[in-house]
């Protein structure tokens, strides 16, 4: 055997004999507790048991509670610009990699950096138009979850459901994925194809879905009059255009003289505050529509702005698991004031606020910076709002085109005797 050969052999018999003695001494320690453990316990009486407390179970670890100089920064830097495999580094990407980072450290799925590109899509989205499948999503108990498929998109077509649980896309599981990336994966140029990994309450195993993408043009509002005189007023976004478009819905309502106005957010994902404020106005008169409560704890409420036009008329809002943000909003307001009956299945729980922090090369930053509470000062944030009676729509409806919610939303306005 060589000199060399030799040396790594003793190299590895001390290691072997290190890691062999330190777990000696792990077993003895372990089995020296059990043994003082056994001694020192009194006999368990399971009629007696009080559970114990876990204390420190937010205590970050030490590291992170030190003073850091900014200069770690650029030793990391150097090394992954000096020693990574694939050369050359691009010094962009690392620069907008490290704010992304810095945002998702935050552990908020709401808080996004977005680089030019991302930003100019998101500002599209508000306004309406955008390329994709048409679906909010959004992080829910750490799965990546349908909050609503907008009507007449392809993942309306495919049958995407208001809390369908999407375990990846095209292949790359989702678990650990961010939110924002997994925005971008979904995306793309209108007439590709993307692949979805669904799971779904009530099935049996998860099904894969094929969607090919198209230009998306929400159509935030729109209305008809049903039978027994009663206006419905669908709200499927809290855009640009809504204030304006329900806006002439009202009027056009009003003049009808209806028996009663069904407010229809359901599978509505949010949009701007202001929007959500000038709808809820259409009820509340001059009243806080919302509280935004601060990281300190501060309140800060929001006022209607509106002439509460319908707040004369017997109202129903239909609300279901895809009803989020500033339908949660308006939904919330309206039961508080008790101004409306909400009928449908809990919301979906987003209760934060984002605010747009545009950097100057075209990036931008999406920051909670707040909850919101309803006018009683309930918290919205992973709470939702329940409804006053609970209609759920199930698959079996769903694939018949019936519609339960709205059926009892219309015999609650029809039959006032009827409202358990």
């Amino acid at each position: 055997m060589s000199i060399f050969g030799q040396k790594k052999e003793n190299i590895f018999l001390k290691k072997f004999l290190s890691y062999y003695f330190v777990i000696l001494i792990i077993l003895v320690v372990f089995i020296a507790g059990i043994l003082i453990g056994s001694k020192s316990s009194a006999p368990i009486n399971n009629n007696n048991f009080v559970s114990g407390n876990v204390y420190n179970k937010e205590v970050k670890p030490g590291f992170l509670s030190k003073d850091m100089d900014f200069d770690l920064f650029w030793e990391a830097w150097d090394i992954i610009k000096a020693n990574y495999v694939y050369q050359p580094v691009s010094e962009t990407e690392l620069l907008y990699g490290a704010m992304a980072g810095s945002v998702a450290s935050l552990g908020d799925p709401h808080s996004i950096f977005f680089d030019p590109e991302t930003t100019e899509e998101f500002t599209e989205e508000l306004k309406g138009k955008f390329d994709g499948i048409g679906t909010e999503i959004g992080i829910k108990n750490n799965n990546l979850t349908i909050i609503a498929p907008l009507p007449g998109t392809p993942a309306d077509k495919a049958g995407l459901r208001a809390g369908d649980k999407v375990l990846s896309i095209d292949a790359e599981d989702t678990s650990s994925m961010s939110l924002d990336y997994a925005v971008s994966k979904i995306r793309g140029p209108k007439g590709t194809d993307v692949v979805l990994l669904i799971s779904r309450q009530g099935w049996d195993m998860p099904q894969e879905i094929k969607l090919t993408r198209d230009t998306i043009r929400i159509q935030s509002v729109k209305w008809k009059m049903l039978d027994d005189n009663i206006a419905h007023i669908e709200l499927r976004f809290f855009n640009e255009d809504t204030s304006a478009e329900f806006n002439k819905a009202v009027m056009d309502a009003i003049s009808k003289n209806p028996k009663g106005i069904i407010l229809d957010l359901r599978s509505n994902p949010g949009g701007y505050l202001d929007t959500a404020i000038n709808v809820a106005s259409e009820w509340v008169d001059n009243d806080i529509v919302v509280y935004e409560k601060s990281a300190t704890g501060e309140l800060t409420g929001h006022t209607a702005t509106g002439k509460a036009r319908l707040k004369g008329f017997p109202t129903i809002v239909l609300i279901n698991q895809g009803s989020a943000s500033g339908s949660e909003i308006v939904a919330g307001a309206l039961k508080d004031y008790k101004l409306a009956t909400l009928i449908g299945e809990k919301t979906f729980g987003k209760g934060s606020v984002q605010t747009v922090f545009p950097l100057k090369n075209g990036s931008s930053i999406k920051l909670t910076i707040a909850l919101w509470l309803t006018p009683n000062e309930n918290s919205i944030d992973g709470q939702g709002i329940e409804p006053d009676i609970e209609v759920k729509l199930t698959d079996e409806d769903y694939n018949q085109d019936k519609d339960p919610q709205l059926d009892r939303a219309i015999l609650f306005l029809t039959q006032p005797g009827v409202n358990n």
